[in-house]
C-alpha cells in the first residue's frame, strides 16, 4: 500500500452534545515573499493531487504566450478558463463566447455531453427541454483554453490531454515553475475531465497561491516577467468575476468578490486561497475527500491570518452558518474548526 500522509482533525460536526462526524485533513500556510512555511497541520510534504485548484496556474502557460491579444479575449473569459462552472445562463454566454471567438468547435473538448452541475441550473434546464452537451462540463473553459492555445501553436487538436501533448508539457511546466517545484518530482495522475493533474507537496500548492495574489513576489524566485504578467491577469480576472469562477453560494467565488483574496477550490477535498495585503499562500485539504467542511476550516484560517471585508464576512456568515438546522428548521448542531 502506498504512503498514507499523516492528517489531523480540522473540523467537527457537533449534534447534541457528541462529535458526530471529525473531518481529517492538512493544511499549509506559506509566505509569499519568500516560500517559509509559517504554519502547518499534518504531513504538507506528502504530495497533494491539486486538482481544479491547479486551473489559474495551467492558464499561465497560454496567456504567456499570447492567447488572449491573438483571440481578443477579455478578462470574463480568462475567469471561464479558471473556472469550475456551474451551467448558469451567463456563464454559458461567456462560454459560447469562446467559442466564437476562438474558432474552436465545441466537439473538439474531449469530455462527455452532460448537464449543469448545479443543481438549480440543471432543473431548470431539463424542465425546459434542454439535452446534454459538452459545453456544460464543469471544465470547459479550461478545456477551450488549451484547445485555442494548441490551434493558436498549430499544434494538433486531437490528443489535447495527453500528457505528452505540447500544450500538456508546456502547461505542468507553468504549474512547476509557479509553485516553485522541480517538474521532474512532480506525479502526474488523470484529473477527473481526462486532464494530466500533477501531485507536489500541500506548501507547494500553498506557495502558488501566494504568488497568485502578489505575482510580483514571482519575479524576485526568478520567474519571468511574461508568465508574471499573465498569473496577474488571470487572478484580477477571477476578483473581477467571482460568479464566473464558480458559482452562487460557492465558498470560493464568496472569497473572489473580496479584492484581498484570490481562491479555488478542487475536487475530493483540496482548497487553496492567497491573501494579497498579507502575503501569504494557504492551501488544505480534507482527507476524506469531502468539501462540506471547507467554509469551516477556511473561516477559522482567515480569522487566524487574514483581513476580510466587513461584508466578506458577513457573506461567508450567512452562506455556511455554523449552526445547521433539521428538516423541521430546528437547531440540530453545530460545527467547529479544530485547528491547533
Amino acid at each position: 500500500m502506498n504512503h498514507i500522509p499523516q492528517d489531523q482533525t480540522l473540523a467537527v460536526m457537533i449534534r447534541g452534545a457528541l462529535p458526530e462526524n471529525a473531518h481529517r485533513g492538512r493544511i499549509s500556510v506559506v509566505a509569499a515573499t519568500d516560500g517559509r512555511e509559517l504554519y502547518s497541520v499534518g504531513d504538507t510534504g506528502a504530495p497533494t493531487y491539486v486538482r481544479s485548484t491547479a486551473k489559474p496556474m495551467q492558464a499561465i502557460a497560454s496567456l504567456e504566450d499570447g492567447l488572449a491579444e491573438a483571440y481578443e479575449l477579455e478578462s470574463r473569459h480568462l475567469a471561464l478558463m479558471g473556472a469550475s462552472h456551474r451551467g448558469s445562463s451567463e456563464q454559458m454566454v461567456v462560454l459560447e463566447e469562446m467559442l466564437a471567438l476562438t474558432g474552436v468547435p465545441e466537439d473538439a473538448l474531449a469530455v462527455g455531453a452532460t448537464l449543469p452541475a448545479g443543481s438549480r441550473n440543471r432543473d431548470a434546464f431539463v424542465a425546459g427541454g434542454g439535452r446534454p452537451r459538452k459545453l456544460f462540463h464543469t471544465c470547459a473553459g479550461k478545456h477551450l483554453g488549451v484547445l485555442a492555445y494548441s490551434k493558436l501553436k498549430g499544434w494538433p487538436l486531437e490528443g489535447y490531454i495527453h500528457p505528452d501533448h505540447p500544450a500538456q508539457r508546456e502547461v505542468l511546466g507553468a504549474v512547476a515553475r509557479w509553485t516553485g517545484e522541480d517538474a521532474s518530482q512532480v506525479t502526474v495522475g488523470r484529473d477527473g475531465c481526462g486532464f494530466p493533474v500533477a501531485a507536489m507537496p500541500l506548501r507547494r500548492l500553498a506557495l502558488g497561491y501566494g504568488r497568485l495574489a502578489s505575482p510580483e513576489l514571482a519575479a524576485t524566485a526568478g520567474v519571468d516577467a511574461a508568465s508574471t504578467a499573465a498569473a496577474a491577469a488571470m487572478a484580477q480576472a477571477m476578483n473581477a468575476h467571482p460568479l464566473l469562477v464558480e458559482g452562487d453560494r460557492r465558498l470560493a467565488s464568496i472569497l473572489l468578490a473580496d479584492p484581498n483574496v484570490v481562491a479555488k477550490s478542487g475536487a475530493h477535498g483540496v482548497f487553496a486561497f492567497g491573501l494579497r495585503r498579507e502575503r501569504l499562500g494557504v492551501a488544505f485539504t480534507v482527507a476524506n475527500g469531502t468539501e462540506i467542511a471547507w467554509p469551516y476550516i477556511a473561516m477559522a484560517l482567515l480569522e487566524r491570518f487574514g483581513n476580510l471585508a466587513e461584508e466578506t464576512k458577513q457573506r461567508l456568515a450567512a452562506a455556511f452558518p455554523a449552526e445547521f438546522q433539521n428538516d423541521a428548521g430546528e437547531s440540530a448542531g453545530r460545527w467547529e474548526a479544530a485547528l491547533p
